[in-house]
């Protein structure tokens, strides 16, 4: 018979017990051992059954069962004390950091929270523990997807998805009181939602939830599933999160009393609407005009974007998107709300454009990433050279109670080292077995001779390599398949094999993805191979955390330079494992051959797959392999380098404390700078910017004049340059003049020039310099002048003016454009 309606029944907890509530519902049992450990005793069975989530699990206890427990002194002294180190850890004082709020589409905090497919998520989860942990004052905000990613299983090794659906109680997950959003669809009337707060530690996570019986319901499977539906479901998934979760926001600070947050950090640009609604609340709340609000958000935004490559950006039709506007911020200028969007192509509204074009502060999440960012997006400010793109870059770090509870010491003797790391590859192997066992037996596999091979796949005393992560076609999880014949010699070599656990899930809609896994999954079948490689099913944050800890050797192929960060890498590393990756991302940024391999990159064109497969069986052949087997010492040598000198730069921590520093400091500075005296600052502000840009086209820098000064002590070592500056409107209290000095390459351009500023003569007409050139011989000169004003942050205005190089026929000076 089929339930006709949910009902949920209360959880009564006997006196003795009742701190196991408060330890099931705030999600630092995530990443707390003696937590989860307490709930597995509690009843091991159900714990198992329950998948190990200890809300689940209170909910599911029989009275009997739960009337033992009170009855045992030594659990209930075990609930005491966790309780205890819980409020302890809860009442510690926040840092002085400024407080943020942290908008991500996926939030990876636990297995048994589907909120998450990939890299983003998880990045998010581990931002939030750190955050708490630090005392940074976060509020996580995101969506509540009831049916989350999916569950992964295969037919003939065809990826198929099952979305099982959750209850928000079931996982811990409370109702903030009193308190929905709705915003506004056109034609369509409200779209209502709920808001859950998932304790994530000492940080809330804000989860809008529309699945509420106000809405229709398509509107109620609006939030179903991540990164789900069409494109019109897509645009109003993250309308809702941006213009949604400020809402929800300012409820959630106006019940709890907690202080606004300062500063609001955009993760990707699925919440980048965020910004218009905060634009939107200034012109109502405190009169301002749409500039002079858009330079209060643009001062206390920070955006982070993980793209490395324009196709993965999502983009709306921008009727849609005006239709939309108009109906959720209404009395926000929709047109100037297009321009923030707008790129290339006709009719395209680009949510990383916006994105970029709303916050001060930008970064990417490696160096390299950093670099290609700023050359990916620098038509956005087309007065600026590449290497001026305000886009820095914050390198991601990973949670180390989460990825690396049981992670060996680096003090430890070599006999101790060794045994350490063997019992996290035979604990590996043993949990592998058991999800094999388990994914074959819900196939329908009852005969015990068609699963007997499991018992003993995989080895704990055999080099294991992991390979686990979404699989995208850039990521190549069959790079490894290129020489068929060379990797099955590897995997059954009789002295010295090697073997593979690999997993990963495609996205429902990329076939290319699927294709991938299928291919590998046959490979793997094959019955003289399967117990030296296997393929673990539905790929997610329990996989994922054996898989780096027990693992001697992480995998990472990528197509350069497309990978942003990679952070499973970073996990692996936490645990004691080697790193055999492309250098891409943080690894690029973090080599050393004291921490692991790089594979050499072979550029573009056909070959490239073959030449870096071939680069890739060379190192395990000849490096790798042998220096496992054969050289004991000096692996553990390269663990302990891991432990000590890596594992410490790629920790989560350290994540925070340089967004601390370097972003959510100075935008809070910037956001206050411009809100005092009534706001005074940012209209002073806005009409200054907007005196510039019609200024601009009349300022000229022409007649630059270059002679040596002598000077003691700099005997003809010392430049002078004059150059003819013109102004038009400006003044010279409008504008920086720099004079740039230094070797000139094939193409003309100046290559680490010395610079010095400019100062006007006294008629006003010319500006001045004189510098320490970088060395004697032929140097070229330049000079350069851009927008100053002390209000301006990173990048200004994106105009310049710079002297045409010597010889070129035009006007003198370099047309440049600017950032919206």
């Amino acid at each position: 018979m089929r339930a006709h309606r949910l009902i949920t029944v209360p959880l009564h907890l006997p006196a003795g017990v009742a701190p196991l509530r408060e330890l099931a519902t705030n999600l630092r049992w995530t990443w707390h051992p003696p937590t989860r450990d307490l709930f597995a005793d509690a009843a091991p069975e159900l714990w198992s059954r329950v998948g190990e989530n200890p809300a689940r699990l209170l909910r599911a206890l029989s009275p009997e069962r739960l009337a033992r427990l009170v009855g045992d002194e030594e659990f209930l002294a075990r609930t005491r004390e966790l309780g205890a180190e819980l409020t302890a850890y809860l009442d510690r004082p926040l840092s002085s950091a400024p407080a943020v709020a942290y908008f991500s589409p996926e939030f990876g905090i636990s297995a048994s929270l589907p909120l998450y497919s990939g890299g983003l998520g998880i990045l998010a989860g581990d931002h939030l523990k750190a955050a708490g942990d630090l005392g940074v004052p976060v509020i996580g905000v995101g969506l509540l997807y009831r049916s989350g990613y999916f569950v992964q299983s295969f037919d003939d090794g065809w990826q198929r998805e099952r979305y099982p659906r959750f209850e928000p109680e079931e996982v811990g997950l409370s109702p903030l009181s009193d308190a929905d959003v709705h915003l506004a669809l056109p034609g369509h009337g409200d779209l209502f939602a709920r808001v859950w707060v998932a304790r994530v530690g000492r940080v809330p996570l804000l989860l809008l939830d529309s699945d509420d019986e106000r809405n229709a319901p398509a509107d109620r499977a609006l939030t179903d599933r991540l990164y789900g539906g069409d494109t019109l479901t897509r645009l109003r998934q993250e309308l809702l999160l941006g213009i949604g979760g400020v809402r929800a926001v300012r409820a959630y600070c106006e019940l709890t009393g907690t202080d606004e947050p300062e500063v609001y950090h955009t993760n990707e640009g699925h919440a980048g609407f965020l910004g218009l609604e905060r634009v939107r609340a200034l012109m109502d709340e405190a009169e301002l005009g749409f500039p002079e609000a858009l330079e209060v958000v643009r001062a206390g935004t920070v955006f982070t974007t993980h793209t490395p490559v324009p196709a993965g950006i999502d983009r709306f039709d921008s009727g849609a998107v005006a239709d939309h506007l108009a109906a959720a911020i209404p009395g926000v200028p929709v047109a100037a709300c297009l321009e923030l969007g707008e790129e290339a192509g006709p009719g395209v509204f680009n949510m990383a454009h916006m994105g970029l074009r709303l916050a001060r502060w930008r970064n990417g999440v490696s160096e390299p990433h950093g670099a290609l960012s700023r050359s990916m997006f620098a038509p956005l400010w087309p007065g600026l050279p590449v290497d001026e793109v305000p886009i820095g870059h914050v390198t991601n770090g990973v949670h180390a109670a989460t990825w690396a509870p049981a992670a060996p010491a680096p003090g430890l003797d070599d006999d101790a080292l060794w045994a350490a790391r063997r019992d996290l590859r035979a604990r590996l192997v043993e949990r592998a077995r058991r999800r094999l066992r388990a994914a074959r037996t819900a196939a329908g596999s009852r005969s015990g001779t068609e699963t007997a091979w499991v018992d003993d796949c995989l080895d704990p005393e055999v080099l294991t390599i992991g390979f686990a992560r979404r699989v995208p076609t850039y990521k190549r999880l069959t790079l490894m398949l290129t020489d068929r014949d060379r990797l099955r010699r590897l995997l059954l070599d009789p002295d010295r094999p090697v073997q593979l656990i690999v997993a990963g899930k495609a996205h429902p809609a990329d076939d290319d993805g699927k294709k991938l896994i299928q291919e590998l999954i046959w490979f793997a079948g094959d019955p003289a191979l399967r117990r030296r490689v296997v393929f673990l099913p539905d790929y997610d944050m329990s996989v994922g955390a054996e898989l780096v800890a027990g693992c001697d050797v992480w995998l990472n192929n990528p197509l350069r330079p497309q990978e942003a960060c990679g952070t499973s890498g970073m996990k692996a590393a936490l645990n004691g494992g080697l790193n055999l990756s492309i250098g891409d991302g943080w690894w690029e940024e973090c080599y050393d051959p004291a921490f692991g391999w790089a594979i050499p990159s072979a550029g573009g064109g056909p070959g490239r797959d073959e030449a870096e497969a071939n680069a890739l069986y060379d190192l395990l052949e000849t490096k790798v392999v042998p220096l496992f087997y054969d050289d004991r010492p000096g692996w553990l040598r390269m663990v302990r380098a891991v432990l000590r000198d890596l594992g410490p730069r790629l920790l989560a921590d350290r994540m925070v404390t340089d967004y601390v520093g370097t972003l959510y400091q100075p935008a809070a500075e910037a956001a206050e700078g411009l809100t005092a005296d009534s706001y005074a600052p940012a209209r002073r502000l806005a009409a200054w910017n907007e005196r510039v840009r019609r200024a601009w086209p009349r300022v000229g820098v022409d007649g630059l004049r270059a002679s040596t000064v002598h000077r003691p002590p700099h005997d003809g070592r010392l430049v002078s340059l004059r150059a003819d500056v013109e102004l038009g409107t400006l003044s010279p209290a409008d504008v920086e003049v720099r004079a740039f000095c230094g070797p000139v390459d094939d193409d003309g351009e100046l290559v680490a020039p010395v610079s010095a500023p400019m100062t006007p003569t006294a008629d006003g007409t010319a500006y001045e310099a004189i510098l320490v050139p970088p060395h004697s011989g032929v140097l070229g000169c330049a000079a350069r002048v851009r927008p100053r004003h002390e209000l301006l942050g990173p990048g200004g205005l994106g105009l310049i003016r710079d002297t045409a190089p010597a010889g070129e026929v035009g006007d003198g000076h370099t047309a440049t454009g600017e950032s919206q």
